[in-house]
């Protein structure tokens, strides 16, 4: 899982990088509410782990901006304050769980699964894009344009799947080596542009309308 831990108790942050780290996950940290939507907005993450109290942007904002802007990232809120007040609070503002300060890691690792499991199913049952003409089916990895089946490679598919989620959205070459390679590549490799080409060869060339485009010192952006 790619998850990203919002807290600024830097004891409470080492040991909860720590322990997801050594679960084999892959973590992101913030320590305040700025960084942290900035993060979001720009990377993907399977689950955010939240605090309530941050010296900024509280949690509770938090989610109410990412929520309003259609950005439907799995939110565990970590809050200090237990009553049942505040808990409906922050699950009105669009968390999806909750654990009250001071917790055992174990129960936090379950409920942090327990969420992506839940997020991954939802995506199952409605894992269809559709632009324009195209139409990608994530669950599937099935690929048609104007009814026409296109084969893709496996890393010409994540590609277009992260442009198709992103659809509308200029990505960066730095946003993609992050979501579609996850290694730490030379930033100036071309890689991304390798692709970009075999992914036209493919999905643009024999069809009248473009679909990708390339934002001059920006990155690429896939829209009708």
């Amino acid at each position: 899982m790619k998850l990203l831990i919002v807290e600024d108790e830097p004891n409470l942050l080492s040991i909860l990088r720590k322990g997801f780290a050594e679960n084999s996950n892959d973590v992101s940290v913030a320590l305040d509410g700025k960084t942290a939507l900035e993060m979001i907005q720009n990377y993907t993450f399977d689950v955010v782990i939240l605090d309530v109290m941050l010296p900024d942007i509280n949690g509770i904002e938090i989610c109410r901006r990412l929520r309003s802007s259609k950005n439907f990232v799995p939110i565990l809120l970590l809050t200090a304050l237990g009553t049942s007040e505040n808990i409906v609070t922050g699950l009105n503002a669009g968390a999806d769980d909750y654990l009250v300060k001071p917790f055992k890691f174990g129960e936090l690792d379950a409920r942090v699964n327990a969420l992506n499991r839940r997020a991954n199913q939802e995506t199952d049952k409605a894992d269809s894009i559709i632009i324009g003409d195209l139409e990608i089916n994530g669950k599937a990895k099935i690929v048609k344009r104007d009814g026409e089946s296109i084969v893709l490679t496996a890393k010409e598919f994540k590609l277009l799947y992260y442009l198709a989620k992103n659809t509308g959205r200029i990505v960066s070459r730095d946003q993609i080596l992050d979501n579609v390679w996850d290694i730490n590549f030379d930033m100036n490799t071309n890689v991304v542009d390798v692709y970009i080409n075999y992914l036209r060869k493919k999905i643009d060339k024999p069809f009248k309308t473009k679909l990708i485009h390339t934002m001059k010192g920006l990155g690429y952006v896939i829209q009708p």
